[in-house]
């Protein structure tokens, strides 16, 4: 043979060779590497149904159930296998329309490819349930999945108990490996996502054989391979619903928040913001629904302003201010000040209720009538102590304490998104007075709990437990215990085991004569109207300046002074002097804890307190629109002549409109919740008179 043909020859072969051998590569492939076919055998085969295990309960102090589980159901789709299905008729009952009906067979797919089961419809009602139950016949490819959902049979603690979120691609990847998968629901606040990993449980998964009709014929291999669903464990928590429900009826057609501590233990006893709501609107098929329109809400219910509220804490701070004059030598018990209305050493007047003489006499007296002159003194002189030989190491030492006090620093409570606050730093203050030559006087207003300084109401009720367990403090938490309770849970609940004692260097001594004047404060002083029968309170009234409204009225106290068993802050937004409002409202929540009960007279307070309406005029202008936007919507379906009538009037509806010249310092114009305080802008007027603050 020519060495030509050879050659050809040769070339022929080796192009089948590797014919051959590319075709066997790809059956080695397919049958052995590849899954997707073998996924494809074992979906026509096998039904593998998603077991969801119940999430933990969760208990308050006394055993009561105060979020528990009930039953709902997932409407299922397995793209591949939803062939020759009546799409009309399950539009019909789902309530959606062909166009939606395709773009959530395409998400499916994207999401969770054709072959594996996805949510279609989410927690359907009772009667889409009903409906698809009869006709699922017609639907091949949808299957219906129990799903555990929660259940809060008191209807309360929306914003300390959290919601369930569906789980997005970026959930999925943070936490890879933790059995999440496409569809499934975590928490995203309160304690349920703290406590995830505890509530959560572990999915089972149950596989059925099915015939070429897709009928099921019966339990895979016997259960073989079948797992069972695990529950998650139970919280067993400090919180009393009782008086969870009480404060959060207190503060009904409010803006603010009441928090209650047991001091001995930092369990916390009730934590309420208003406006709030039914933890209920955020489950079940109108939870997408509800949480867009919470989500619009100017009142911001969804916002716990217990842990993110900021608040300059006014007289509140006093007792404090007390306690560092105190251990610094800077004064003693008998250290009195002449007040006849108004503090004047600093060149503009710190005014003050009080004019009469003797109503600052001495330390007791002062806290007793709140004496801004007296706080205000007191405050220059531990920023000049000499023993710091300048005002910027004198005010770095006095930060120092409020960091004690956990004033400006997270407390770390055991549900997220926690504000710190603001103790402010020199630097602050070196760019707002052109360097660091400011004095104390620049600054004299931190002295009545006004300026920069910020406060939450968890970390203003926090500084009460300190002064009630002179000295120390436990971080605040709801979680006392967990459930079949592991040395891996000391991750979760160890650090709030933990006795602080920031502040041991102050003695018995003045601490007793700081809680002697706080018991003054309710028994003659600015909260002598705050009593309980047989119950010696401790007490301090407070009020924040606020810039664009009315102001803020603060209480803070602890009882019985003996033996602390509460302490507690209330913040009332928009509602003037402390002892108005929010007095009231702690001295009922404290009544209610220590006697387990409320009098005939108490009980007529609540009512009276619950039904009052001090909720900010720009605030009620949106549910106003709101409102007005139903009744267009209503009137259009019944009488569509009538509706541009209303309409008209809608639009001519001036809405209340925040003047920025006249409130520079406020940061959204649709909530009073952070309010800081410029003092450069005090600085620039020395001819404007401070109002007293008690």
């Amino acid at each position: 043979m020519p060495v030509y043909n050879q050659s050809r020859s040769r070339i022929i072969q080796i192009f089948f060779i590797l014919v051959f051998l590319m075709m066997l590569l790809q059956l080695l492939n397919l049958q052995i590497f590849s899954s997707e076919y073998k996924l494809q055998a074992e979906n026509n085969a096998i039904y593998r149904k998603v077991v969801y295990p119940d999430r933990g309960i969760i208990y308050d102090r006394n055993g009561k159930a105060v979020l528990e589980n009930t039953i709902m159901y997932d409407l299922m789709v397995t793209p591949s296998e939803a062939k020759g299905l009546d799409t009309n008729a399950l539009c019909s009952i789902v309530g959606i329309d062909t166009a939606e009906f395709h773009k959530r067979m395409v998400t499916a797919i994207i999401k969770n490819s054709r072959y594996k089961p996805s949510i279609f419809e989410p927690l359907i009602s009772d009667e889409v349930f009903a409906r698809l139950n009869e006709n699922m016949y017609k639907f091949p490819g949808f299957n219906i999945v129990e799903r555990p959902v929660r259940a809060y049979p008191f209807h309360s603690a929306a914003n300390v108990l959290g919601y369930l979120g569906e789980v997005d691609s970026n959930f999925l990847k943070r936490h890879a490996g933790e059995g999440y998968d496409q569809g499934d629901y975590a928490g995203m606040t309160g304690l349920e996502r703290s406590y995830e990993k505890v509530l959560m449980g572990q999915r089972g998964v149950k596989r059925y054989i099915r015939d070429n009709k897709n009928r099921i014929q019966g339990s895979y291999e016997n259960g073989t391979y079948d797992t069972s669903a695990i529950a998650g464990r139970n919280l067993y928590t400090s919180m009393d619903i009782d008086l969870q429900m009480l404060a959060e009826k207190l503060l009904q057609n409010k803006i603010g928040s009441v928090v209650a501590i047991n001091p001995k233990t930092g369990g916390i006893l009730a934590m309420a913001t208003s406006p709030s709501y039914d933890p209920t609107m955020l489950t079940g098929s109108q939870r997408r629904k509800n949480f867009g329109k919470l989500i619009l809400d100017t009142a911001r219910p969804l916002l716990n302003r217990a842990i993110k509220g900021q608040y300059p804490p006014g007289s509140t701070y006093k007792p404090l201010s007390a306690l560092i004059a105190l251990d610094e030598g800077i004064i003693t018990p008998a250290y009195g000040y002449p007040c006849a209305g108004a503090y004047y050493s600093c060149g503009r007047p710190v005014k003050c209720t009080e004019h009469w003489q003797g109503h600052s006499k001495d330390l007791r007296t002062a806290i007793a009538y709140s004496c801004n002159s007296y706080f205000s003194n007191v405050f220059r002189m531990i920023v000049d102590n000499p023993k710091y030989h300048n005002p910027r190491l004198g005010y770095l030492e006095w930060k120092h304490y409020m960091n004690a006090f956990g004033y400006g620093i997270d407390l770390n409570i055991d549900i997220p998104s926690e504000d710190d606050g603001n103790i402010p730093d020199t630097s602050g203050y070196n760019k707002d007075f052109g360097g660091p030559r400011w004095n104390s006087c620049n600054i004299v207003t931190l002295g009545i709990g006004q300026d920069r300084m910020l406060a939450t109401p968890l970390q203003i009720a926090n500084a009460m437990c300190i002064i009630a367990n002179k000295g120390y403090y436990y971080t605040p938490h709801f979680v006392d215990s967990i459930e079949n309770e592991t040395i891996a849970d000391t991750q979760f609940i160890g650090k709030y085991r933990f006795k602080h004692v920031p502040l041991e260097h102050i003695s018995d001594t003045s601490f007793n004569t700081v809680q002697m004047g706080m018991h003054d404060v309710a028994v003659f002083g600015t909260a002598k109207a705050v009593k309980i029968d047989g119950v010696n309170i401790c007490a301090k009234t407070g009020t924040a300046q606020n810039p664009h409204g009315k102001d803020h009225s603060l209480f803070v106290a602890f009882a019985p002074m003996e033996n602390p068993k509460i302490a507690i802050c209330v913040v009332v937004e928009n509602a003037g002097f402390g002892a108005t409002w929010a007095a009231p409202i702690a001295s009922l929540v404290m009544e209610k804890y220590l006697k387990d009960t409320l009098t005939t007279q108490s009980q007529a307070n609540v009512e009276r307190i619950s039904g009052a309406d001090l909720i900010p005029p720009a605030i009620k202008h949106w549910y106003f629109k709101q409102d007005s936007i139903k009744l267009v919507k209503q009137s259009q379906k019944i009488n569509p002549d009538a509706a541009p009538v209303f309409q008209n009037n809608l639009e001519t509806t001036k809405p209340v409109q925040f003047d920025p010249e006249a409130e520079p310092n406020r940061k959204d114009n649709g909530d009073t919740t952070q309010i800081k305080t410029k003092p450069d802008a005090i600085q620039q007027d020395n001819k404007k008179k401070i109002q007293p603050k008690h």
